[in-house]
């Protein structure tokens, strides 16, 4: 068998954009996800019982449910019960924003609930508000401790991005397989797909290592 990896080279601005959107997905749904997870911890600690029951529904459904199961309801279910049509690129982000928001609900619940209460209780001798108490006491605890499990839910999420390529999403796992569908060159494509994974995700894993060491607390 003749392998011709000149495809690869003669593809590689195809790539780089693939491998861009790529990393614009995994960003974005960082950036809502990490809010919508504390907005969730919050809610499921609420003393209104109607307010940590629709979080816990939220948490217990899209944190259960196979993400490229969540991928092909959002692409063709969604729409029919809302009457959206939203692209292919923002319904593969609502999916993965849905998915690791419930993740990252848990995440925070734990950092949350390890702190001490009787820090809360001391905030509030001192005439600080609950509010004040979170911002200034429980959250910047909390968030040491979650930021390992937050950069290893990162390198996850960096990965399953390639899940959306199911709907058309024009991300690395995407663009390389429409590549390989145009010019035959299966074993030179899929070689080139996974080193491409490798050397963007293997330092962001040696990052993560780093994080652990730095910030992971022990008690």
């Amino acid at each position: 068998m003749k392998l011709e990896w000149s495809i690869v080279w003669q593809s590689r601005w195809l790539l780089l954009d693939g491998a861009l959107v790529t990393v614009l997905l995994t960003l974005l749904t960082m950036a809502i996800a990490v809010p919508g997870g504390i907005l969730l911890a919050l809610m499921r600690g609420s003393r209104f019982r109607p307010v940590a029951l629709a979080a816990t529904g939220f948490v217990e459904l899209f944190r259960n449910l196979p993400l490229l199961l969540l991928v092909y309801w959002a692409f063709y279910v969604m729409p029919v019960l809302t009457g959206l049509s939203l692209s292919p690129f923002t319904t593969g982000l609502t999916a993965l924003c849905l998915n690791v928001s419930a993740y990252n609900s848990e995440t925070f619940r734990s950092g949350i609930n390890s702190i001490r209460k009787g820090q809360t209780e001391a905030g509030l001798a001192l005439g600080m508000s609950r509010g004040e108490v979170f911002r200034q006491i429980i959250l910047p605890q909390s968030w040491r401790r979650v930021l390992p499990v937050l950069a290893s839910t990162w390198v996850s999420l960096f990965k399953d991005t390639s899940l959306v390529s199911v709907i058309a999403v024009g991300e690395l796992a995407h663009t390389a397989m429409q590549i390989r569908s145009q010019s035959f060159r299966v074993l030179e494509m899929l070689t080139a797909m996974a080193a491409i994974y490798w050397a963007m995700g293997y330092p962001q894993a040696k990052l993560v290592d780093w994080i652990h060491r730095k910030y992971g607390v022990r008690e």
